[in-house]
């Protein structure tokens, strides 16, 4: 399906985003792929590195996604970047209330960062009415 913006003869495609539930198992199946990715360069530990690219992934899942998803691929993020980078043995860990959700929020707001664009409307079109009681009248002939 295509769309046109009023006033312009570009189409282009209308793009549906991912829902929640594809928008995490995408997530989750991409981190663990990151995962692997790191192992190979050896960054499977607690570092600057592994974060930035989890925080990549999930805005780059976000991007894809529907705002709602944000909190999903979030934890997607969370739970892979936890057992693989952090303990590295496919095991959660738990360093405490404000350390692991910081890193949740850290996570899910990148998702949202890039999500929220595509829930808002493109162009807003403005309508003007024209008031009933004041309508000339036309006359033909």
């Amino acid at each position: 399906m295509y769309s046109a913006r009023p006033g312009s003869r570009r189409y282009r495609p209308v793009l549906d985003r991912l829902p929640v539930s594809v928008s995490g198992t995408v997530a989750l199946v991409a981190g663990g792929v990151l995962a692997l990715g790191l192992g190979r360069l050896g960054e499977l530990h607690a570092g600057w590195f592994p974060y930035l690219a989890y925080i990549g992934l999930a805005a780059l899942a976000g991007g894809f996604s529907r705002p709602l998803a944000a909190p999903v691929v979030g934890m997607s993020a969370w739970l892979c970047c936890n057992a693989f980078v952090e303990h590295r043995h496919a095991e959660l860990g738990w360093s405490g209330p404000g350390v692991e959700s910081g890193h949740y929020a850290l996570f899910t707001a990148a998702a949202l960062l890039l999500s929220l664009p595509a829930g808002l409307p493109r162009r807003a079109i403005r309508v003007e009415r024209l008031p009933l009681g004041n309508r000339p009248e036309r006359h033909f002939g």
